[in-house]
């Protein structure tokens, strides 16, 4: 049986980087920490909401795009990378490119952590733990990071009102 397992993976792969362990335990991890949060909510007393209120769903689709794009592309996030990429330059107004490097678990970590589209997951699912574990906080951090990614929009619409007054 392993070595069907194997010879499957293998196919799969077709020589390419496919850290396909690493992605089997960041699924179990992703499932610990669904889980933990379950857990602790039972623990403590806490229930969870029958729905997400529209204006709790907006902060948190605000903060999920923002935080998740922080984690992976931020200059002065970089250094919390470094293990996991290598600098390739930048791809947008204050936002980094980098390479996914190593291979196995470092590789498997590289990925995620350089992809806001694959944090963006982990990033909800926390934020939705912190609505049922600590609503006011949460609701808090929501708000700055909501007002981050407004302001974000408002200075690329500047630059480009201005680009354009110049031309």
């Amino acid at each position: 049986m392993t070595t069907d397992i194997e010879q499957e993976t293998e196919e799969y792969r077709q020589g390419e980087e496919r850290p396909l362990g690493t992605y089997v335990g960041t699924l179990g991890a992703y499932g610990a920490l669904v889980g933990g949060v379950l857990g602790l909510a039972r623990l403590t007393g806490r229930r969870l909401p029958r729905a997400v209120r529209p204006g709790d769903l907006f902060l948190m689709a605000c903060t999920t795009h923002k935080l998740a794009r922080l984690i992976a592309k931020d200059p002065v996030l970089s250094p919390l990378r470094v293990p996991f990429t290598r600098y390739a330059g930048v791809s947008g107004p204050a936002e980094l490119s980098e390479d996914v490097r190593g291979h196995g678990v470092r590789h498997g970590i590289g990925e995620l952590i350089t992809c806001p589209f694959c944090l963006a997951q982990w990033v909800a699912t926390v934020y939705l733990g912190g609505l049922v574990l600590a609503p006011r906080p949460t609701r808090m951090f929501g708000t700055i990071m909501t007002a981050v990614a407004g302001a974000d929009w408002l200075q690329l619409a500047y630059a480009r009102l201005q680009r354009r007054a110049e031309g």
